[in-house]
C-alpha cells in the first residue's frame, strides 16, 4: 500500500505538471518540482534535528516512569477497555500505558511530548507482531486514533491567531472541540467496522461514555469563561500538565529509588537511536509531498471543488480555507504556512480564516504520523490504515465546515 501511494504522488504529479506546460505554457513548472525535492529534502533533515532533541528529552523521562511503575499503573487501570479494542494486546502490556499517555499529551496540544510516547507504544505494539512488515489491528487502531488527533486545548492555534493580530485569539476554541471529536469518533468507528469490534459491549460504552460526559462537562464549563480567562487558562494548564508531568515521574521515580539520572540517560539513548532510523522515511514521504504540491496539482483541486460548489448554488467561502485541509494530512509545516496565508490575505477573523484555523485544530498531519510511526519500526503494509485515517480527516474536514458555518456564517 505504502509503495502503490508513494508512487501515485509522483504520478500524479507528473500529470499536472504536464498539463501545465502543454496547455498552460508554464515551463518552470518542472523548475519548481526538482528544487521542491531538494527543498523537501532540506525540511527532512530540519524535522530530524528537532525529533532528535525532543525524542531524546522525553524517551528519558518516559524511561524514569517505566521504571517507577506509572506506564504498568495505567495498563491495569485501562485493561479492560483495551482488552476489547485491541484483543492482540495482552492485559497489563506497557504499551496501553503509553498509548494512554500519548493520548493525554495529543488532548492537551502537546505535540513535542505525545510523539516521543506514541513511538515508544508503536515500538512495544511491535513486539507482539508476528509479521514485522505487516501493521496489526491494534498498530492500526492506534494510528488511526492518534492521527485523528483528539485537541482538548488547541494552544498553538490559538498562538498563531494573536500573532496574526485577532482580538479574540480562542474564538475557535469550541469549533475546534467539536470537529476534532467528529474526526476521532468517524476514526474509531471505522476502524471498529474493518476489525469488527464490538464497540456495544457494557465495558467499552462504560467508558467511552464517561469520556463524553467529562469532555461535555469541561466544554461547558470553558463555555461560561471570557475570551481572555480561556486563553489565559489554555496556556496555564498546557504548560503546567507538560512540566507538571516531567515532575511526576520525577519524584515517582524518586520514591521507587530509581536511579533516575541514570534511567533518563538509558532512555535517552534509545530516544537517539529512534530518531537516527526516522530519517529515510521522513525525506521519501516528504520529497513526493512537495513534489506533489509544486506541480499545482493541488491547485486544480481546489479550482474543481470551487467549481462544483457554485454549479450547486452553494457558498463557495469555505474553499479559500481549504487549502489548509488539503495539505494537512501531508504536512503539518505547509499547513501551518497556508493558515498563516489565509489569515494574512482574507483577514484573521475573516470566515476562511476562522475555517482554516478549525480544519488545522481538528486533525493531524496523517502521512506524517504514517511515515514516522511505521518507519520507525519497519512496517511497509499498512492494510486499512491509510483509508481509515482519511476518512477520519474527512470527518473533521467536513464537521469543521459545518460548525463554522453554525458560528460564524
Amino acid at each position: 500500500m505504502l509503495n502503490v501511494l508513494w508512487l501515485s504522488f509522483f504520478l500524479v504529479a507528473t500529470v499536472a505538471a504536464l498539463a501545465r506546460w502543454l496547455l498552460g505554457g508554464e515551463g518552470t513548472v518542472f523548475a519548481a518540482m526538482v528544487g521542491s525535492l531538494f527543498d523537501m529534502a532540506r525540511l527532512s533533515v530540519e524535522v530530524m534535528v528537532l525529533l532528535f532533541g525532543t525524542l531524546t528529552l522525553w524517551l528519558g523521562f518516559l524511561r524514569i516512569a517505566e521504571k517507577a511503575g506509572l506506564v504498568d499503573a495505567l495498563a491495569r487501570l485501562l485493561g479492560p477497555l483495551f482488552a476489547r479494542l485491541m484483543p492482540g494486546v495482552p492485559r497489563g502490556h506497557p504499551a496501553i500505558g503509553l498509548i494512554t499517555l500519548n493520548f493525554a499529551a495529543n488532548g492537551l496540544g502537546l505535540d513535542n511530548a505525545a510523539t516521543p510516547i506514541g513511538l515508544r507504544a508503536m515500538r512495544e505494539l511491535q513486539t507482539l507482531n508476528p509479521r514485522p512488515e505487516t501493521a496489526t489491528d491494534a498498530q492500526i487502531l492506534f494510528l488511526v486514533l492518534n492521527a485523528s488527533s483528539l485537541t482538548v486545548l488547541p494552544v498553538s492555534i490559538f498562538m498563531y491567531r494573536a500573532q496574526q493580530g485577532a482580538t479574540d485569539p480562542t474564538l475557535v476554541f469550541l469549533p475546534i472541540l467539536l470537529a476534532t471529536s467528529v474526526s476521532t469518533l468517524v476514526g474509531l468507528l471505522t476502524v471498529a467496522v474493518m476489525q469488527r469490534l464490538k464497540l456495544w459491549d457494557p465495558v467499552v460504552l462504560a467508558f467511552l461514555g464517561g469520556g463524553a460526559l467529562l469532555l461535555g462537562g469541561f466544554m461547558a464549563v470553558l463555555a461560561t469563561l471570557s475570551a481572555t480567562a480561556l486563553a489565559a487558562l489554555s496556556s496555564l494548564l498546557g504548560n503546567l500538565v507538560l512540566f507538571g508531568i516531567v515532575v511526576a515521574f520525577l519524584v515517582a521515580g524518586a520514591l521507587r529509588r530509581v536511579p533516575v539520572y541514570e534511567s533518563f540517560v538509558e532512555g535517552a539513548k534509545e530516544g537517539f537511536d529512534v530518531a537516527r532510523n526516522l530519517l529515510p522515511y521522513l525525506v521519501a514521504m516528504l520529497c513526493a509531498v512537495g513534489v506533489l504540491r509544486a506541480s499545482g496539482a493541488l491547485d486544480l483541486a481546489l479550482d474543481g471543488i470551487r467549481w462544483l460548489a457554485a454549479l450547486g448554488g452553494g457558498d463557495t467561502r469555505f474553499v479559500d480555507a481549504l487549502p489548509t485541509a488539503l495539505v494537512k494530512p501531508f504536512s503539518g509545516s505547509a499547513a501551518r504556512a497556508m493558515l498563516i496565508e489565509t489569515m494574512q490575505t482574507h483577514g484573521v477573523d475573516s470566515f476562511p480564516a476562522l475555517l482554516a484555523a478549525t480544519m488545522q485544530g481538528s486533525t493531524e498531519t496523517t502521512f506524517y504520523v504514517l511515515a514516522v510511526y511505521f518507519g520507525a519500526v519497519g512496517i511497509q503494509r499498512m492494510r486499512h490504515a491509510v483509508g481509515c485515517a482519511l476518512l477520519a480527516d474527512l470527518g473533521g474536514v467536513l464537521a469543521s465546515i459545518a460548525v463554522c458555518y453554525w458560528f460564524f456564517g
